[in-house]
């Protein structure tokens, strides 16, 4: 109290100098982005420490016990400049979040696709690998049917075939009893002949084309043999 009422004349005068001459000294050692945001309640720290230091130097008998800087504004010769600096960094942060959140979505999609895909794949191989063990083991079967009956099994098997292959055939070649010609046998247009499905209509059909076979066997087998008697009497 005596250095403050002996050594002071206008204490709050010489007190604001001293907290303009603080601010500029710690603000001039600090960028000014970092003032404007999230600097000032350290600069806050650092000026009470200098004005402290300063009033004690003095013997002013003050003591400062907080700093509060309410606002920071940048000077209006660069305020332009800042404002677009600050608008990009706020861009930039905004890039940053949105990319944050968009790899948030994609990484767990990516990774059940990846996951769905393994399972597919697995699904599959078990698939093929049941097939081929059931192919084999029907080979190995009938290999060995076919040691015990060979002649018996190559009949079963050219017939399987050949039920196979004509099954979904609308046409036939016969191999006529007693002739050396070929019979063609258009299904498709005797069986349009007769569309319903009445068994008993399915049977006649059924005798109308086994008819049909023998009497063109018939007709081929008759060509034939006029044809090799007139070879025979020397006829050309």
């Amino acid at each position: 109290a005596e250095s403050y009422l002996l050594n002071v004349r206008q204490p709050e005068l010489s007190l604001a100098q001293i907290t303009e001459s603080a601010l500029r000294e710690s603000i001039g050692r600090s960028k000014m982005d970092y003032v404007i945001t999230e600097g000032r309640g350290e600069i806050a720290i650092q000026v009470k420490g200098i004005i402290q230091e300063i009033v004690n130097n003095y013997q002013t008998g003050l003591t400062i016990f907080k700093v509060n800087i309410q606002s920071a504004k940048p000077p209006e010769a660069v305020k332009d400049a800042f404002d677009d600096v600050t608008q990009a960094r706020e861009d930039e942060e905004r890039f940053k979040n949105e990319a944050e959140a968009y790899r948030n979505e994609v990484i767990p999609k990516a990774r059940g696709a990846s996951a769905r895909l393994r399972e597919e794949a697995e699904a599959y191989k078990n698939e093929v690998i049941a097939k081929a063990e059931g192919e084999a083991e029907r080979f190995n079967q009938l290999l060995a049917e076919y040691k015990k009956a060979p002649e018996i099994t190559r009949e079963r098997l050219y017939l399987d075939m050949m039920e196979s292959v004509l099954s979904n055939s609308s046409k036939v070649m016969v191999d006529v009893e007693g002739g050396n010609n070929l019979l063609y046998l258009p299904l498709d247009k005797l069986m349009d002949r007769k569309t319903t499905t009445d068994e008993a209509t399915q049977q006649k059909v059924a005798e109308d084309i086994l008819r049909d076979i023998k009497q063109r066997g018939a007709n081929k087998s008759n060509q034939r043999s006029n044809i090799e008697g007139l070879r025979s009497r020397g006829v050309r």
